[in-house]
């Protein structure tokens, strides 16, 4: 179930929210009824992020490598496609 609380419940109600995220849940924080961030363990944030760095160092080296450049549309158009298995 998706857990929304207002971001007051990070201050009065720590050890609720670290329960949450530490079963691998992720916390929606708002403020003034709006979305302000969200609460990830360690774990869920190194998992989602383990392989940007890597991805981002082997484009470096393709960018290096090639004339050749892409457009914002092609660049996001691609990353779509990839996202929804096309």
């Amino acid at each position: 179930m998706v857990q929304i609380r207002p971001v007051s419940d990070l201050r009065n109600k720590f050890p609720e929210i670290e329960g949450i995220v530490n079963s691998g849940n992720p916390v929606y924080l708002t403020k003034n009824g709006h979305g302000a961030m969200v609460v990830l363990s360690i774990e869920e944030y190194a998992r989602l992020t383990e392989n940007v760095e890597r991805k981002l160092d082997e484009a470096d080296v393709m960018a290096a490598r090639s004339p050749k450049r892409l457009s914002h549309d092609e660049v996001f158009g691609n990353v779509r496609s990839a996202v929804n298995g096309k």
